[in-house]
């Protein structure tokens, strides 16, 4: 039992040394000394009597072999998250936490309202939310619920359509006073664009436009605080700025274009015995944008 013992730690020992390909980073992120570290993978080199790593004074490799043991641990790291998640969820009572990752943008206009409005009926539930862009593979990482902005939600994946959005020009009204509006899509090389770091090229129905504005920024809110401020256009999902056009501080201009649509979608692995927090989350959630 205790060489079974050795075995499983070593293997994930040695998968996390093939994820950072290096002894050292993979020994800071475990919290444990280099050389423990590298002793633990020569023993399960010794005892597959296979070479796993290729090791030079600048880098690690792995080979064929490492590989395969690689790709056999991300099942096994798959299997013991969904344990974990029935072992979750076997409790009835709605309480504990939801693990969610979402957009930054989506978060701040809705979700943190959805999550106010639940613990209002269900305080026992806590809620950790990973606000990013990064698509979590969610077999592979530790979240209950996703929300993804796409046109084509995963295949192995329970994914329930929320609604439907499209992008949208607009700019402050003292923006245009002072610049005036553009007229097509070649006008705004002449005017101040703010761009998001990730999309230079704004889209529209027949044709693209790459710009390079003065300023480019990974945040969109940030980029609609400066909007609001006069100091450009910006090319932004609909939802985030509707009750600024409501409210007339911000003003969409080129409406006479198509421009392209997607969906968001409240994305969760399948799961047997699903917690009451997360269906009752799930079902919240999904009325609420129906209402």
């Amino acid at each position: 039992m205790l060489r079974e013992h050795k075995k499983f730690e070593r293997l994930f020992l040695f998968n996390e040394v093939a994820k950072h390909l290096s002894f050292s980073k993979a020994a800071l992120a475990l919290g444990i000394s280099r050389g423990y570290l590298s002793e633990q993978i020569k023993a399960l080199e010794k005892e597959y009597q296979r070479a796993l790593l290729i090791r030079t004074t600048r880098s690690v490799k792995l080979t064929p072999q490492g590989e395969h043991v690689l790709s056999c641990m991300g099942n096994i790291k798959s299997t013991l998250l969904e344990l974990e998640r029935t072992l979750a969820h076997e409790h009835e009572a709605i309480a504990g936490n939801i693990r969610i990752t979402a957009p930054s943008q989506f978060t701040n206009r809705y979700l943190l309202t959805i999550c106010e409005q639940f613990n209002q009926k269900y305080p026992d539930v806590k809620f950790n939310i990973d606000c990013s862009y990064t698509p979590h593979d969610l077999i592979q990482s530790n979240y209950d619920i996703a929300f993804r902005s796409t046109l084509n939600p995963p295949q192995n994946m329970i994914a329930k359509k929320l609604f439907s959005y499209k992008q949208v020009c607009c700019a402050a009204p003292s923006y245009i006073a002072k610049s005036g509006e553009p007229s097509d899509v070649e006008d705004l090389l002449k005017h101040s664009c703010l761009t998001s770091t990730q999309f230079s090229l704004w889209h529209f129905s027949d044709r693209a436009i790459e710009l390079e504005g003065k300023l480019s920024i990974n945040d969109n809110h940030m980029l609609k605080n400066l909007a609001l401020q006069g100091q450009g256009i910006i090319y932004t999902p609909e939802y985030l700025v509707d009750l600024e056009i409501n409210a007339h501080t911000l003003k969409p201009v080129l409406t006479q274009l198509q421009y392209p649509q997607s969906d968001v979608y409240l994305i969760h692995p399948q799961l047997i015995n699903e917690s009451a927090r997360i269906s009752h989350f799930i079902k919240f959630t999904t009325n609420w944008f129906k209402n």
